[in-house]
Order: C-alpha cells, then structure tokens, then sequence
C-alpha cells in the first residue's frame, strides 16, 4: 500500500512539472516538441479550442482505443496520467500572467524541454504513462512491427513538421531542442543516476585480482569466457565499483596485472551490492 501511494505521489509531481513547463514555457511560445500537447497548439491556432480540453479530449479518445487493441493490463497504468496532465495545464493556464517572462527563445527552449523530461521521467519510472502518442507507437509496433524507437520517431517527426508548416522553421528548430531535451532528461531520470562503475576484467592472473578487491570489500562475480581469436577457455572478473574508490581500484589491478584487459562501464542502478562481503562481515562480527 505504501508502494502504491509513493507511486502515485510521484506522478502527481512528474505531471505538475510536465503541466507547468507546458503552460509557462512550451506553450506560449508555441514550440510543438511533438505528442498530443503539440497537436494542442497548433489546433489552437487552427480551431481555436483550449490546449487543456484538446488533450483531455484527445487522450480520452485513445485510452478507448489502447482498452480496445492493446487490452486492459497496457490501458490501468496510461488512464491516470492521460487525464490528471491536461487537468493540470487547465489549472496552470494562467500561470504567464503570474510569472511574466521575456527569455530568449532558446532559454525557453532548454527550461521547458528540461522541466518536462524531469516530469515524464518521475512519471515513467513508477511505470505510469500520460498516454497520447504512446499509444499510437504501442498500437504501430504491435500491429506494423514497427519498433518503438522507429514508431516514436515517425510520429512526433511528423507532429514536429506540422509545427514548421504553422509556426515556421525558427519555432521547429527550438521545438527540436525542447524535444531532445524531453527525451534525453526523461530517460536520464527514469534510469536514475548512479556514480558506481562496473570492471570487467581478463587476466591471467585472476586470482590476484579477485584477493585484491576482496580484500577492498568488494564482491566479485567470475565469468567463463572465450577468446575470440586464440579460442582459448578463460576466466573474467565482473565487480562493481564505489565513483570513491575508482582510480584507487584501477590502479591496484595495473599494479597486480599491467597488461590486465579492463572494460569500465557506467552503472545506472545497482540493487544488493556486495551481500556476500557484508555476509561475511555480520557473520565474522557475530
């Protein structure tokens, strides 16, 4: 239950930021970064009806469509996003007469697209979505077999050129930046940000290696390997690392083994790190 209602709690606040970088920065300044909130601005324009009413309605729309090809487990987790946002920017619409702004375009740009990509990102990682094109993109992978990165680009490229037909080339050019910025942050905030680093090490002399970061605290998994040219059977040490410890760490295996093959990756999240080491220890301590 209290998963539940932390989940919750986080895409009400993913979606306040979403709806108000809409309100105060993307909309405004009509920058149609693609989705259904693009589609909104330039239908204000065409038709004018309320961006708020225009997704609300629209969402509406494909949540049906999502129960009716997609089914029921891929529609619970899109209806409370797809219909708290545009309640949110219908909220929020009069926030530029509260917060007066005369920013250079490009300013807007990177505020607005950086705001929304921290919102869409607290609301997709608690598996939540806020529905709208991404339905379109499921529906198009599922159906097309188009893939979702393919889908995704077709279908907001098209949004965005309809937003050079109406506003011009300039105002596509800051959408595009708004929607880097939206994707990249998103993704960055959904995977999470960890300064742990993951060693991946050949050596011949493994044992070494594997005292060596023990000895540091460190847990080690061992993986079998093959050389690709000499097919020769071998042994790999897989460890994740402390950002504090790195270069201590590094230079203790070019110390053991100066010829040691190391590949040093970047970890986006790291669960139950070190339990054998921190088993030990209890038990040593007992």
């Amino acid at each position: 239950m209290k998963k539940k209602i932390e989940d919750y709690f986080y895409v009400i606040l993913g979606s306040l930021f979403v709806s108000i970088a809409y309100d105060l920065f993307i909309a405004p300044n009509q920058l149609v970064a693609g989705g259904v909130g693009g589609l909104a601005i330039i239908a204000k324009k065409v038709l004018n009806i309320e961006e708020s009413m225009f997704i609300f309605l629209v969402n509406v729309i494909l949540i049906i469509i999502s129960y009716i090809f997609l089914g029921k487990e891929k529609t619970r987790n899109t209806i409370f996003g797809s219909l708290i946002v545009p309640i949110f920017i219908k909220i929020f619409e009069d926030i530029p007469t509260w917060i007066p702004l005369s920013l250079d375009p490009v300013i807007v740009s990177l505020i607005g697209g950086a705001l929304s990509g921290f919102g869409y990102g607290l609301i997709f990682k608690q598996n939540f979505t806020t529905g709208g094109t991404d339905i379109l993109n499921q529906m198009m992978e599922k159906y097309l077999k188009i893939p979702m990165a393919k889908s995704i680009l077709y279908v907001d490229g098209f949004i965005v050129l309809l937003g050079w037909a109406f506003f011009g080339f300039a105002n596509m050019m800051y959408a595009l930046l708004a929607l880097v910025l939206i994707s990249g942050i998103s993704n960055r905030t959904q995977l999470g940000i960890n300064h742990n680093r993951v060693f991946y090490i050949s050596s011949s002399k493994i044992e070494e290696i594997k005292d060596y970061l023990t000895a540091n605290s460190y847990d080690v998994t061992i993986l079998n390997s093959i050389g690709g040219y000499s097919k020769k059977n071998g042994k790999m040490i897989l460890c994740s690392v402390e950002e504090k410890d790195y270069y201590k760490i590094k230079e203790g295996i070019d110390i053991i083994d100066p010829d040691a093959f190391i590949i040093i990756i970047n970890a986006y999240e790291q669960l139950n790190a070190n339990i054998t080491i921190r088993s030990k220890t209890k038990e040593s301590l007992d």
